[in-house]
């Protein structure tokens, strides 16, 4: 990038003008509007240490920061220039700005002295000059001092001349002859007038003293001394010594040396001895300041007689002053993905020094991804020479070293800091490449359940992390509605509480976005794994509990010990232990004549039936699960002891009234019990027929269900339901003979011999449907996992029990 030099702007301001002052608008110059005036930054910058001027933005008006003294600025130089320059972004331009400050008549004249003393021999010829010492004023032009006049008198007049740069100095003519006699003594009065508005006055007195006759004056050996004089000289370095003789004896021949019309600054600078005329250094000697000096010295005799002569010191340059660096524009903050060649700084390179002590070379340390080039007028350009990277390194110390061509050479360091500022160029990054979560069932809503974090080497908003979810499917709801995370920490809420047995796991992609622009994203999986917790209690198959008459199971009076009077077969919704059943007698009429098998839930006999025992036998079944904190359910079995078929039955229809209705009731029950077990002995043995060919038929894809649970079923979740595998037997396998006692609107079970196995089932597989859907309907909630094997169970009467195929597809199969 290059900064286009667009020449130079002059403006005029008069010195001491308040602060606040308008010196000009450099619109009009600039050739722009205010909006683009500000658009582009524009700045003013001083070329000198103090800044006069400041640069209105919203006007374009260059104001003046504070009051300007011509004189303690650029004191007799002339012109008076104060530089600047108004730097332009985009493009980069530069203007030069050149403040001419102009005098105003704010000093009056001075003397250097109230009283001027002057001895003069009576016999001095007429039209002799005396040189009068000049006024000094530090205004220039036209308010510096114009002229001189002298208080009337009979014997000088004064004459004004100019010297060759312009200013006036005044000669006392003598116009008549001295007499001591008559006049030995008198005072005139000078006075030096400046041409400003309104005109300022000084003056001071001539006195005038008539000696008495000295007929030679001094004479010096040369009239001009030119020579060179190095600038910093110690003090009391003589300069030269200037020399004058006079041919009269006594006090008349004796020579007194003495400055004659000199400025200011030779007095400061320079002494002189009075009585030997040696020029000596009396203080500093600054190139930069004076580059040269011119004085008049006079040589006068002790009759008051002088002469006069003038020595010019031409100061010679040393190598006394460093170069200075100062900084135009610098990019503080610099985008890692700048272009080659950006320009980071610009700054100018100056050295009061004249000659090889004024001229410049200036380098930067190596290795760095900087350049510099230079320009015209001593300007250089920082730029950019390869691509950066913040994450390597994020800032940079360049050391600018600046030396001048003198002997010997003069150096300056000057350090530029440069931020390398960051460009959204890395996504964030996980600290796992996936996220594995556990939950406990039935969680209260709003729970956090984890967090997810990612790291992004970015800084600021580029390293900002946000996090959000993606769009997502749990069966048939969004993923929404089961997770929230927090935007700013990543953390993962549940929002609703979940339940094992309906979902057992899901997956949620989760994308951490940072804040730049454009904005980096990246993605992980997160697999929220529920655990199940026992909040199922068990629940009874069999018998039915639904609130009606529990079915009535028939024992002969004839039955042994350990005679199996029925089976209670119970599941539990949940998975693992929390689904490993047992079985306890809670309550009986009978409490020694029947047992339950803890693992298995068998109701057998304890000891042989007699005919004391109640005919109806009433049993309380606990079922407990294996869970913490366990829980249990119970089933309620009615047990009739018979002699035979009717005899029992006959007796449960009613309470006896009378002799001949008891007899009816028996004769009708028999009845009915014949025309029943006719009835369902003839069913019970088509359907075994049927059975055994259908058994026949799929016995081949029976087998090969059967190759992953041969005998129990289940997925990796599902555990025995009603048999502890690892204590309890194995569940043996039992014929069941069906008795339905006649008058009753419930069904009578009683289980006779081993016929069918009896497997345990997941009761979320098992959908049992009574044929009579009008008397018994139950449904049992199916699980999402779809087995392979599902067992059947015969209850008495014809259930119909479902199954899903490995297509998804019901496959009824009766028994």
């Amino acid at each position: 990038m290059c900064v286009a030099f667009c020449g130079s702007i002059r403006y005029h301001v008069p010195e001491e003008k308040k602060s606040g002052s308008l010196v000009a608008n450099v619109l009009k110059d600039l050739k722009m509007d205010v909006k683009e005036l500000g658009a582009r930054g524009a700045r003013l910058l001083s070329k000198s240490s103090k800044q006069y001027f400041q640069l209105d933005l919203n006007s374009g008006d260059v104001i003046l920061k504070e009051r300007i003294d011509r004189e303690s600025l650029c004191g007799q130089n002339d012109p008076c220039m104060l530089l600047s320059e108004i730097m332009l972004d985009n493009p980069w331009q530069l203007y030069r700005i050149e403040v001419e400050i102009e005098d105003v008549n704010d000093n009056p004249p001075k003397f250097s002295k109230n009283q001027f003393l002057f001895e003069i021999p009576e016999q001095v010829p007429i039209n002799t000059r005396f040189p009068l010492e000049k006024a000094q004023d530090p205004d220039k032009g036209k308010n510096a001092v114009q002229n001189y006049t002298l208080s009337h008198n009979e014997h000088f007049r004064l004459d004004v001349q100019s010297h060759s740069d312009g200013s006036k100095y005044a000669e006392l003519i003598l116009d008549n002859p001295l007499d001591r006699e008559a006049d030995p003594h008198f005072i005139l009065i000078l006075s030096a007038i400046d041409g400003g508005i309104p005109k300022k006055t000084s003056t001071t007195q001539i006195v005038v003293d008539v000696l008495d006759a000295n007929d030679n004056f001094p004479q010096f050996e040369q009239s001009l001394y030119k020579l060179k004089l190095p600038e910093n000289s110690p003090l009391d370095t003589l300069v030269t010594k200037v020399k004058a003789s006079d041919k009269d004896t006594g006090s008349y021949g004796d020579v007194t040396y003495s400055f004659n019309e000199v400025p200011e600054n030779v007095l400061k600078s320079f002494k002189l001895n009075k009585n030997t005329g040696e020029l000596t250094v009396a203080g500093l000697i600054d190139y930069e300041e004076n580059k040269n000096y011119e004085m008049n010295i006079r040589a006068t005799d002790g009759g008051g007689l002088s002469a006069y002569c003038k020595v010019v010191v031409e100061v010679e340059d040393e190598n006394d002053n460093a170069p200075e660096v100062t900084i135009m524009s610098i990019t503080s903050s610099l985008p890692e993905d700048s272009p080659i060649d950006t320009m980071v700084a610009l700054f100018s390179v100056t050295d009061q020094d004249s000659g090889d002590n004024g001229r410049t070379v200036c380098t930067i340390n190596t290795n760095l991804p900087f350049v510099l080039k230079p320009t015209e007028n001593n300007y250089y350009q920082l730029l950019t020479q390869w691509a950066l990277d913040r994450e390597k390194v994020s800032a940079y110390n360049i050391t600018i070293m600046t030396a001048d061509r003198g002997s010997p050479r003069l150096t300056i360091k000057r350090i530029i800091h440069v931020e390398i500022s960051d460009v959204n160029d890395n996504p964030p990054v996980y600290q796992t490449a996936h996220y594995e979560m556990h939950l406990r069932e039935n969680n209260i809503p709003g729970l956090l359940m984890g967090s997810i974090h990612a790291v992004d080497q970015d800084t600021e908003q580029n390293a900002k992390v946000t996090y959000s979810l993606l769009h997502g499917k749990v069966g048939d709801d969004s993923v929404a509605a089961y997770l929230s995370i927090n935007s700013e920490t990543g953390n993962l809420y549940v929002l609703q509480s979940l339940d094992y047995e309906a979902i057992k796991q899901f997956q949620a992609t989760v994308r951490a976005s940072d804040n730049g622009s454009p904005p980096l994203s990246s993605e992980v999986t997160v697999c929220v794994l529920i655990v199940d917790e026992n909040d199922n209690a068990p629940f009874v198959l069999y018998p039915l509990q639904n609130g009606t008459s529990p079915s009535n199971d028939l024992v002969p009076r004839e039955a042994e010990t350990g005679y199996l009077v029925t089976k209670v077969v119970a599941v539990d919704r949940d998975s693992g232990q929390n689904s490993w059943l047992s079985y306890e007698l809670l309550k009986a009429t009978e409490p020694g004549l029947f047992t339950v098998g803890a693992q298995n839930g068998e109701v057998k006999t304890m000891r042989p039936v007699n005919k004391r025992d109640a005919f109806k036998q009433k049993l309380i079944v606990g079922v407990r699960d294996n869970g913490h904190p366990s829980q249990s359910t119970s089933a309620t079995l009615s047990i009739l002891l018979v002699d035979g078929f009717s005899d029992p039955y006959m007796k449960m229809l009613d309470t006896p009234k009378g002799e001949v209705v008891e007899e009816e009731e028996d004769r009708n029950l028999t009845v009915y019990l014949i025309i029943c077990l006719a009835a369902i002995s003839f069913i019970f043995l088509v359907s075994i027929v049927v059975f055994i060919a259908m058994k026949i038929q799929k016995q081949r894809q029976f087998i090969e269900n059967c190759n992953s649970a041969p005998i129990f079923p289940g997925g990796p979740n599902i555990q025995e339901n009603h048999v502890d595998s690892g204590s309890g037997p194995s569940s043996q396998a039992y014929n069941y003979e069906v008795c339905l006692a006649g008058g009753s609107l419930n069904s009578e079970f009683r289980f006779l011999r081993p016929l069918i196995p009896v497997f345990s089932m997941d009761p979320s597989n098992i959908q049992v449907n009574p044929r009579n859907s009008a008397n018994c309907s139950q449904e049992v909630p199916n699980s999402t996992e779809v087995h392979q094997v599902t067992s059947q169970l015969d209850f008495g009467l014809g259930w119909n029990i479902s199954r899903q195929n490995s297509n998804g597809e019901d496959s009824p199969e009766t028994c």
